[in-house]
């Protein structure tokens, strides 16, 4: 009994293992077959085309879509029929070639070093057509990856998607052109007019005896822009603007401010959209309002050392409250704030003028202007013509 089960058993195992084989033939038969001949490999050093061609049928027969003629096979078909496949690259000769060789499908391609970028090229025909199915051309970064790269060009010519880690790592993606109609240096002077408003304006206009400036209520500007620009791209410029502005001076007064922005430029007529913090040199001094008219006029603005000029031996009242405000008669202090600014770029030959519109807005009085720059495009010492300053961004 147990001789009859093991013959059995052995005869199941036969049966099994032919049936396999048999299915595995018949999926070999289904699919097309290809062969390669040559790939065109151009100011590659330490790789020779063998060392190519080989790693092209092995990425190949990996994809497991066609059968893969082996090279060998290829080789005694060639010799025997005296074909010359070192230069066999064009559509008429492949198909002739593929012909001879009884496969439906050819690759053809080559590997070529073009600068900091290797460019791989195939193109899989159709043999019994005579025409190119497919085609494809990758430019890669300059790595010691050959085998990753050609795995890469192999499964995208087989319809098969590589792995996107890989592609990331090796493909060398196109980064946006920099020519000089869009590559600026713009630094360059500036000029404009800040419009007071708010409380801030009725400090500034006051007279200096009641800690007022005694200012006009728009301050002429002038200064200096200085741009970094870190995104260039066609008609888009992302950048970094530092001003340093002077005002005041029409009425005696001079009120340094530096302005860093963030900034974006776009479009042919170089609009522009810029925002970012900005810090003044200003005179402060703690006081109080004197709401019930205790020491003078009620509702008005006292130094907190009048009270003890006019109230003296007398308790400062628990009602007032003491606060930090503008004055002229206090201590240099720095103030912040937050601009928000628009503006566009005209042009008149090699003439730009940069024309922005701002607003600084503060819970003491915000703050209103506009500003302008220019810029002339100069030419460098090889006399080509480039972007010398420009100012366009607003405070």
């Amino acid at each position: 009994m147990k001789k009859i089960t093991s013959k059995f058993a052995k005869m199941l195992a036969c049966i099994l293992l032919a049936s396999g084989t048999v299915h595995v033939a018949a999926q070999e038969q289904q699919k097309p077959t290809i062969a390669v001949v040559g790939i065109d490999c151009r100011s590659l050093s330490g790789t020779d085309p063998e060392s190519v061609n080989y790693m092209v049928r092995l990425e190949l027969e990996k994809t497991g879509v066609y059968t893969v003629m082996d090279r060998y096979e290829v080789n005694e078909i060639v010799t025997r029929n005296n074909l010359e496949t070192g230069n066999c690259f064009a559509k008429s000769c492949l198909v002739e070639t593929g012909k001879i060789l009884g496969v439906n499908k050819m690759l053809s391609g080559s590997v070529e070093l073009l600068g900091a970028k290797l460019v791989i090229s195939m193109r899989l025909i159709d043999v019994t057509n005579g025409t190119v199915e497919k085609s494809i051309a990758t430019e890669y970064l300059n790595l010691p990856e050959l085998q990753k790269m050609i795995r890469i060009s192999v499964q995208r010519i087989a319809g098969i998607e590589p792995d996107q880690n890989i592609v990331n790592q090796l493909i060398d993606y196109d980064v946006p052109i920099q020519s000089p109609k869009n590559a600026y240096h713009l630094n360059g002077p500036r000029i404009g007019f800040a419009y007071m408003m708010g409380d801030g304006a009725k400090i500034a206009t006051a007279p200096v005896t009641r800690g007022g400036f005694d200012m006009f209520p728009v301050a002429f500007q002038f200064g200096w822009q200085q741009e970094i620009q870190y995104i260039s791209a066609g008609n888009f410029q992302a950048l970094i603007e530092n001003i340093f502005l002077i005002g005041g001076l029409e009425s005696g007064r001079c009120i340094p401010s530096y302005t860093p922005l963030l900034g974006f430029r776009f479009g042919k007529n170089a609009w522009e959209f810029a925002f970012g913090p900005t810090f003044r040199f200003i005179e402060q001094a703690d006081g109080f309002y004197d709401v019930n008219g205790l020491i003078g006029p009620a509702n008005e603005w006292h130094l907190q050392k009048d009270w003890a000029a006019y109230k003296p031996n007398t308790t400062f009242p628990l009602s007032y409250d003491v606060v930090t405000r503008l004055d002229s008669r206090g201590t240099m202090a720095v103030s912040t704030g937050l601009v928000i600014a628009v503006g566009r770029t005209f042009h008149s030959g090699y003439l730009n003028i940069p024309v922005n519109m701002y607003v600084a807005p503060r819970k003491d009085g915000t703050s209103a202007g506009a500003t302008f720059g220019f810029n002339i495009q100069k030419k460098d010492r090889n006399g080509r013509r480039g972007m010398y300053q420009k100012a366009p961004s607003g405070k």
